[in-house]
Formats: C-alpha cells, sequence, structure tokens
C-alpha cells in the first residue's frame, strides 16, 4: 500500500458499535472511517461507491445473513475482512466459518460494559485492520515488515533446560496466527491416523478454542482436541493450547504430557508460540519437529532457534501461501528454519523427513 490512510467501511447494525469503531478508528494517524452500514445490502451499495480497503463485519446481521454476504464478496469482489464477534459458542462458530469463506481476522466484543469494552480493545482492532491491509487475498502484496512490541520472553514461563533425552518418540509443535485456522486445516486434514503427536499454539481467545478443535476433529482422520494439563500427548491426536493460557510440552517419565500455564503474556500473546517452542527445545530435543505458520510480527522466531540449536528439524510456510508472512519471515531471518515450505507441501516434506530418520514410512 502507499502512505494513504487505509480506507475502512465498518458494518453492524449496532449504532454504538458503529460510533465507536468510528472513534477508534479515525484516532489512527493512518486510517480513516470512509463509510458504515447498518447492514450488509447498505454495505453492497457502499463498497461500490467508496472502494474501502478494509471491511469490519458483524457476524450476525439483519436483512442478509452475514456469511451470506461474506460468501457473496469474496466471490465477486474479494478484499480484506475483519469480524466483529461476540464471545458465545454460536458466535464462534459463525467466526470460524467467516475465516474458512476468506475473513482474515477477527476481534471480539466485550460482554459486558461494551463502551469502556470496545476502548480497551482499540489496539488489537487497530492493528488487525492494519494486517488486514495488507493480507495476501489473491494477489501476492509487498514485503511489509510487521513487528510486535515484546515485553517478556520465554525466560517468563520457562527456563532454558540443558538435559539429554532418552525418548525416541517424535513430537510436532506447531505455531499460527493471522490466517492459521485456515492454514492449520489443510494440515491437519492430511495428517494420518498414526502420525506422531502434534502441539498447536494458534493465537485465538478463549471461548474460541474449543469450538475450534472441534470444527477441526470432524474434518480430521486425527482426533484434535482443546489441550488438558497433565493429559498425555499421543500419536494420532492434536492438541491445541486453550484460549489465554500457554501450552507447554513436558514430560512424565517417557511420555510427553501437555502442560498448561497462566504465566505472563510474551511477545504479546498468552498463549504465545515461543513458550511451546521453548518447551520442546527442553523437553524433546532432536525428537521434536517445529512448524511455524502464517501470522503477523515475531512470536516463535526466537523459540524456533532454540528448538534448532537443540537439535529439532524446523520447517516454515513460505511467503506465497501465507496471509501474512511476519511469523515465518522472522524465524527465517533468525536462523531457525531448516526448510521453507507451500503449505500444500507440507505434510509431504514433513513425513519425507521423518522417514529419512528411519521413522516407519506414513502414507499422507
Amino acid at each position: 500500500m502507499d502512505n494513504r490512510p487505509i480506507k475502512v467501511l465498518i458494518v453492524d447494525d449496532s449504532a454504538l458499535i458503529r460510533s465507536l469503531l468510528t472513534e477508534i478508528i479515525n484516532n489512527q494517524t493512518d486510517m480513516e472511517v470512509v463509510g458504515v452500514a447498518p447492514d450488509p445490502l447498505v454495505a453492497r451499495e457502499k463498497i461500490k461507491a467508496l472502494n474501502p480497503d478494509v471491511l469490519t463485519l458483524d457476524v450476525e446481521m439483519p436483512r442478509m445473513d452475514g456469511l451470506v454476504f461474506l460468501e457473496k464478496l469474496m466471490r465477486l469482489r474479494p478484499m480484506p475482512v475483519v469480524m466483529v464477534s461476540s464471545l458465545t459458542e454460536k458466535s464462534s462458530n459463525i467466526t470460524l466459518h467467516a475465516l474458512e469463506l476468506g475473513a482474515v481476522d477477527f476481534v471480539t466484543k466485550p460482554k459486558i460494559d461494551i463502551s469502556s469494552g470496545i476502548q480497551e480493545y482499540a489496539r488489537e482492532i487497530t492493528d488487525k485492520i492494519r494486517v488486514a491491509a495488507r493480507a495476501r487475498i489473491r494477489q501476492p502484496l509487498p514485503h511489509v515488515h510487521l513487528s510486535v512490541e515484546r515485553k517478556n520472553t520465554a525466560d517468563a514461563v520457562l527456563p532454558v533446560e540443558h538435559r539429554t533425552f532418552s525418548s525416541t518418540e517424535k513430537v510436532i509443535v506447531i505455531g499460527a496466527s493471522t490466517g492459521g485456522t485456515e492454514a492449520l486445516k489443510s494440515f491437519l486434514v492430511a495428517m494420518p491416523p498414526d502420525s506422531p503427536g502434534i502441539l498447536i499454539t494458534q493465537h485465538m481467545p478463549e471461548a474460541f478454542t474449543h469450538t475450534f478443535a472441534q470444527r477441526l476433529n470432524s474434518l480430521c482422520r486425527i482426533s484434535v482436541k482443546e489441550a488438558e494439563h497433565g493429559e498425555r500427548i499421543l500419536p494420532g491426536h492434536a492438541y491445541i493450547a486453550p484460549g489465554n493460557r500457554h501450552l507447554l510440552l513436558a514430560r512424565s517419565g517417557a511420555n510427553y504430557v501437555a502442560e498448561i500455564s497462566d504465566g505472563p503474556p510474551v511477545s504479546r500473546h498468552r498463549p504465545s508460540v515461543d513458550v511451546l517452542f521453548r518447551s520442546a527445545a527442553n523437553r524433546a530435543g532432536k525428537n521434536a519437529v517445529g512448524i511455524i505458520m502464517t501470522g503477523m510480527g515475531d512470536d516463535g522466531a526466537a523459540g524456533m532457534l532454540e528448538m534448532r540449536d537443540a537439535g529439532a528439524y524446523t520447517f516454515a510456510q513460505d511467503e506465497k501461501s501465507c496471509v501474512i508472512f511476519g511469523m515465518p519471515r522472522e524465524a527465517i531471518a533468525r536462523g531457525g528454519v531448516d526448510e521453507v515450505v507451500p503449505l500444500d507441501e507440507m505434510p509431504r516434506r514433513l513425513f519425507g523427513w521423518l522417514g529419512s530418520q528411519g521413522s516407519r514410512a506414513f502414507r499422507v
């Protein structure tokens, strides 16, 4: 994009939300609200007239279902969309479907004291609009450096350990953010029922991770669930970090188990990819495989380098297949990545590497 402000169209049936989002966005020097719409039918005409760069779209809309509108929009006039969602089970299902249809990301409405709550989310909302404006919808977009303020390193949750490993059981750890829900679905659907255990940190708020895991479980040959503290990590299973809690790989004797932590945010995130990757470096070493997927910022870059230094093999999703190349780019720049791979090639390359290490053959 050039230096002109990001043009935003707000679509929400709530006059209060439209007013609050307008105030938040217009307070930024690099974006402006060019129009508002109370429903998709009005929005359709304003998109034609105003040609916005980013659309914010309420999940549940009058006159036309929001998902029907999004599906038509992505087919006829693809553009970056940030969903505005409530923290309910119904809304989380609709929001995840919206991401499947092509929405870049979503922000959640607070449950109570909506006026002050939206103000607290001002930074999150504007950050996601900036990312959406640069997201890969259909055509490649210019290289953009995406930085995230670092308040803590993984030291805040788990110190570095130096140890040897007696187990040879493989484990896969994955980190993702913006665009990650669809990338993870593509990857996990290809996993065979006897694949190594998989731990996943996807930046996502609580109340969404359980629904996300259920949706994946209904599509995959492997079992997918939200991780629980102390449960054993089994082959043929994937474990999603609970929203607002860190997921770590731990050991109980010869077995891998999940550890859930309420430690402080790392790289502005809880759950944090750096924390998961640090735990894999500490507790699995060369028996771990690390994968970093699409997402903004640099969460996971430091942890992936630690994994590689501990003997793990590491993959990064390539720029062309990423919605946002920020996290993989940072991991590559820091020297933590062994292979850069297109998303659709990731399962084949992963199991090709596992086979080269003497692991049994997998069919994907």
